[in-house]
Formats: C-alpha cells, sequence, structure tokens
C-alpha cells in the first residue's frame, strides 16, 4: 500500500511504530493541507523533511491550532495500533504494558516509552496540585460557599489500593441538606432564571474546557479516589469533558411545537418546555467525575438548578467538581453540593419536600428506597439501577473481536459498572475453547495502584465492596459453581488493598444467587447454550434489563437476537459503546427513564400547552 510520507511522519510521532508501513491508515487519511501549511510556516520545510524533535512540536501546534485533525490522527493512530494482533499479542488487555513496549497514553504524543512522570506514578506520588488539594478538610458546597457540616463531622477517604488514608471531607445531614436546597431554590427563582439559553450555554462550555485544562489532575484525583487505573481515568475525564460540551449545546434547542386543534372557533395551541426546579442528584462511586455530571450537565442545560450527593467513596473528586463549577462562573446556589452518608444526606435529599426531582444512579435496592422517599411530595423520579446483563456469543462470530469484547465487557472498570457482561452466554460447540482462552487472558492481568502504569487493573472501590465481591463469589462455588480463574483476594503487598481477582466460574445455573444478583466486580459466570432461542431464553432470564451484546457474523441472527432480548441496549459485536447521543437507560428492574441524547433532557422539563383563543 502506498503510504504518504508525511502522513507517516506525523502517526510515527503519535506511536512510534515499525507496522505502520502494513497498517491501512492510508485508507483513512485525513487532510494533512492544514498540517503541511503549518509545517511549512514554522519550520520553512515540509512535514517529511522535519526531525522527530520538530515533529513533536508540530503535533502540539496542531493540537492547539488545528484541534480537529489532532484528534483524528491520535483516534486513527490509536486505533490501528490496539488492533494488531502483534500489538495485541504483546501487549494484553485491558491496558498496553509500558515495559514491553505500549504506549497508555494516546492523549500526548509519545517521544520515549518511559519518562520522570512514570517514575513518579511507579512511587504512587501524584502531581503537587493534587496533594495541594488533599491537604486541607474539604468543605461542602452551598449556595456558592465553601461550608463544613453543622454538626462538623466528617468522613475520611482512603486509598482503595493502600488502605492509606488520602483525604477528609465534611459529612453532612438533614441541616445542611435543608440549606442547600433552600440555596438552590433562591438561585432558580432569582438569577439562574434570567440567564438566556445562550448564557447558560456558554458557562457549561466554561466549565467543560476548565474540566480538559485540568485533565491531569482530575484522572491522578479519580485513581486515588476510586482506584481505577490512569489510563481508564483518562478516558473518564474525556468523557467527562465531551459530555458538558454536548449538553452545553443544547441548552438553545429546547423548542415546542404548534398543534392543530379541531375545537370550533379559532385557536393557537403551541407547547413550551420548562425546566422542573430543584433537582437532587445522587451518583454511585464507579465514575466519580462523569456520574456527577450525568446529572449536573442536562440538568443545568434544561434551566433546572441541583443538589447533588456524591458517592461517599468518592466525593473527593465531585468537590474538585465544584471548584471547577465555581471557577466557569455560576451563579451562586445553581449547583450545590453535600457530602456524608447515604442513609443521612441521601435520605434527607430524597425526602426533602423542596426537591422536584430526583435523579439516581446505584443499586436496585437503594432505588427502592428512593421511590418510597420520593413519596412525600410525589417527586419525579428517574432511575438508572443495576443489571446482569447477557453476552451471547454465537460459535459463527469472530472469535478474536468476541474474546475481546467478552473480556472488556466484564473486567473493564473492575466490572463495577452498570452494564458489565456478567452473564456470558457460550454456544456449545465453543464453550470448552472461548472460556480457556479467556481464562489465559484473565490470569495476565496485572492488579496494582492504579498510579503505577504497569497497572491492567485496580481495586475495587472500598473493603466492603470487595467483602460482597468475595462472598458471592464463595456461594456461587457454594451452590456447585466451579471457580475455572481467580476468586480471590490477593495476599503481599496487594494485602491491604481492595483487591480481587479477575474471575470466572463455570458450571453455572441461572437459578443459582451468582447469575441472578448484581455482584459489581470483576465476576463472570459462563454458561453454554443450543441454539438462539436457547440463547434469547436464557438470556431473558433475569430480572434485570439494562444492556446486552451479541457476536455473530449472521446479520439476520444478530437483528433476531436483538429484537427478542429484553434489554434497554443491545450491542452487535461490540460491547460498553456509549456515545452522548445514545438513549441509555433499562427495562424491568434496571430503572426508569432515559439519560444521554435529547432523551435524557425530557427527565428535567415540564411540558406545558398554551391555548389562545384568537376568534
Amino acid at each position: 500500500m502506498s503510504f504518504h510520507p508525511e502522513l507517516l511522519a506525523l502517526v510515527n510521532g503519535v506511536i512510534p511504530w515499525e507496522g505502520w508501513e502494513k497498517s491501512n491508515i492510508a485508507a483513512r487519511a485525513p487532510d494533512l493541507t492544514a498540517a503541511s501549511s503549518l509545517s511549512r510556516c514554522r519550520f520553512g520545510r515540509g512535514i517529511s523533511e522535519l526531525q522527530a524533535a520538530e515533529i513533536q512540536e508540530l503535533l502540539r501546534l496542531l493540537k492547539i491550532q488545528a484541534p480537529a485533525l489532532f484528534k483524528q490522527l491520535r483516534m486513527e493512530a490509536s486505533a490501528l495500533y490496539l488492533s494488531d494482533q502483534g500489538v495485541r499479542a504483546r501487549i494484553g488487555f485491558p491496558g498496553p504494558s509500558t515495559a514491553q513496549g505500549g504506549y497508555l497514553d494516546f492523549d500526548q504524543p509519545q517521544t520515549q516509552v518511559h519518562t520522570s512522570e512514570n517514575i513518579i506514578m511507579n512511587q504512587h506520588m501524584p502531581c503537587s496540585a493534587v496533594q495541594e488539594f488533599l491537604t486541607p478538610l474539604r468543605k461542602m458546597l452551598i449556595g456558592g460557599r465553601w461550608v463544613g457540616a453543622f454538626s462538623g463531622d466528617s468522613l475520611e477517604t482512603p486509598d482503595p489500593a493502600t488502605g492509606q488514608t488520602i483525604g477528609r471531607f465534611a459529612s453532612g445531614n438533614a441541616r445542611d441538606v435543608d440549606a442547600a436546597v433552600g440555596a438552590a431554590r433562591r438561585a432558580f427563582e432569582g438569577s439562574w432564571r434570567k440567564l438566556t439559553p445562550y448564557e447558560r450555554g456558554r458557562l457549561l462550555q466554561k466549565a467543560a474546557s476548565l474540566i480538559e485544562r485540568d485533565a491531569d489532575e482530575f484522572a491522578q484525583l479519580i485513581t486515588l479516589d476510586n482506584g481505577k487505573p490512569l489510563w481508564e481515568a483518562k478516558k473518564e475525564v474525556g468523557t467527562a469533558v465531551s459530555w458538558t460540551e454536548y449538553y452545553a449545546g443544547w441548552a438553545t434547542k429546547l423548542t415546542g411545537e404548534t398543534i392543530p386543534l379541531s375545537a370550533p372557533g379559532s385557536f393557537l395551541n403551541y407547547t413550551v418546555r420548562e425546566p422542573v426546579g430543584v433537582v437532587a442528584g445522587i451518583t454511585p462511586p464507579n465514575y466519580p467525575l462523569t456520574m456527577p455530571l450525568y446529572k449536573i450537565a442536562p440538568a443545568l442545560a434544561a434551566g433546572c438548578v441541583i443538589v447533588l450527593k456524591p458517592a461517599e467513596q468518592t466525593s473527593l473528586v465531585a468537590l474538585r467538581l465544584g471548584e471547577t463549577f465555581q471557577e466557569a462562573g455560576f451563579p451562586d446556589g445553581v449547583v450545590n453540593i453535600v457530602t456524608g452518608l447515604g442513609e443521612t444526606a441521601g435520605a434527607a435529599l430524597a425526602e426533602h419536600p423542596g426537591v422536584d426531582k430526583i435523579t439516581f444512579t446505584g443499586s436496585s435496592e437503594v432505588g427502592r428506597s428512593i421511590l418510597r422517599a420520593a413519596s412525600g411530595n410525589l417527586k419525579k423520579v428517574s432511575l438508572e439501577l443495576g443489571g446482569k446483563s447477557p453476552n451471547i456469543v454465537f460459535a459463527d462470530a469472530d472469535i478474536e473481536a468476541a474474546l475481546k469484547g467478552a473480556f472488556m465487557g466484564i473486567f473493564f472498570c473492575q466490572g463495577e459498572i452498570c452494564s458489565a457482561g456478567s452473564r456470558l452466554f457460550i454456544e456449545e460447540g465453543i464453550f470448552e475453547m472461548f472460556t480457556s482462552r479467556l481464562a489465559e487472558m484473565a490470569k495476565s492481568v496485572r492488579l496494582g495502584h492504579g498510579l503505577d502504569p504497569e497497572t491492567k487493573m485496580g481495586p475495587l472501590v472500598s473493603k466492603e465492596q470487595q467483602s460482597r465481591v468475595l462472598e458471592r463469589i464463595t456461594t456461587g462455588v457454594g451452590e456447585g459453581a466451579r471457580l475455572l480463574v481467580g476468586g480471590r483476594a490477593p495476599e503481599g503487598g496487594l494485602g491491604a488493598g481492595c483487591f480481587v481477582e479477575p474471575t470466572i466460574l463455570t458450571s453455572v445455573k441461572n437459578s443459582m444467587s451468582v447469575a441472578k444478583e448484581d455482584i459489581f466486580g470483576p465476576v463472570v459466570c459462563a454458561l453454554p447454550f443450543q441454539d438462539l432461542p436457547d440463547a434469547v431464553a436464557q438470556g431473558n432470564d433475569s430480572p434485570y434489563g439494562l444492556a446486552a451484546g451479541v457476536w455473530t457474523r449472521d446479520l439476520r441472527k444478530a437483528h433476531q437476537t436483538a429484537a427478542a432480548l429484553r434489554a434497554g441496549t443491545v450491542w452487535v459485536n461490540c460491547y460498553n459503546t456509549f456515545d452522548n447521543a445514545s438513549p441509555w437507560g433499562g427495562f424491568r428492574q434496571s430503572g426508569w427513564g432515559r439519560e444521554k441524547g435529547p432523551y435524557g433532557l425530557d427527565l428535567f422539563t415540564e411540558l406545558k400547552s398554551v391555548i389562545v383563543n384568537y376568534s
């Protein structure tokens, strides 16, 4: 394949690799006119004539002056690099090994594999900005002011990889919640209502740009607060930026309709979408930055105000986000953050009569409690709850792709993700081969501290969650399941952390508790099936219905299976593929309502009909 020398020079600057000449990036090549012009303007020479250091400088300039081109180069290079079988065999999953030549951070151009930053991270030391943030007691954001709890209580945050305390934050109760709801109501009825949709959107855009500016700080704080590896945390920050930008654009696009009436006379009927009011957002610990923004950004775009109660395990990230919203210039009281325990601060917020709407992400058990608490003033409620998602692999699937999809479907984010493909259904003819290969992949996963660049999977978020996961594995084995790999908490240097080995269970029946309950950890139950009807019947045999996966080369079979599965999202030949514009939510006990896209705005607006008689 003919490979343009300028394109070769640029992608080799993003990721140095000997395989570019054999790749198909030339077929997906972007327009390099802007890059060529910039090269000649800056260096007086074409791209292919530049030295390695000059290529790096050119890439930095492109990131600023031609960000769309830079992002396309980065995405294409990253995708092709990671799709090469030789690279995959060398670096493993889910994260590339820097020691073996992999490139962990695709957000920046690479000059060498090991840098001084890697050495710092190997010592588990965050940057100075993160250390400064963690030093004082972090207070709550109420009415534009940082305040301690009325009770004076506080909670400690341990690093889940070591058990060592990394910070402390205020622990609020009903009095603090009442103050926050009052501040939100005053903002909603005052300064916030005076802003135009354009001005709301501009503020959200500003918040997104500040998150992107402080991306490294946020990523390290996420890793320390939650435990996930830094490479995962960086992806979360990127999602947070794009999500906030996406809903910033929606602020000016909340339109109504005109409706022709058949009543006698002359009437004009039009509809208006108005903000629901004061929103309570209650979030889980698995995505400590994006989950709060999943509530905040669409609520503010719709014109609402919010009181956020983040998970007590990962409140530090949410409080740092509060600083960002203040710096962006949001009026006092528009964004309030009350930290504390779920049974005190969370319960008080759900019950509060001044709250008009609750948006909650978490377990189905807590979701039921939210519903009971909301009944007092009949608050509007949207729920994104648990799942026990079936991931179905037919014998005619692309086995390499399905293995990667099954692996990432359960072990990404340590399995602490509501959409995890925790029930893996494999057609009988390939069951033994598939589970054997998946077990080998699981054995190769390197557990460790998230700031260590060699870590491929971090700890669970807390000791309590670690104990729950291990208990359910033990129960499953007691019910007759066979432990194919994993199932333990590692000892030695990792013993103080909240780690659980990647676990695969076979000899599982759908009636077992391990196949019924949302474990929320790196545990997958592998079950065989005979044919399509059997796969669908077993896949639907669950009280949940959040997501499902289908792997097959047969397009007809794919559509038939997707149509028959009772799930809010069905992925075909992919898994955990998300987009800001695509609706997200579940059937049955997996929740009420849909987040993301224009559908997510419906959760935060009331529809008003106005009928004018102009006879």
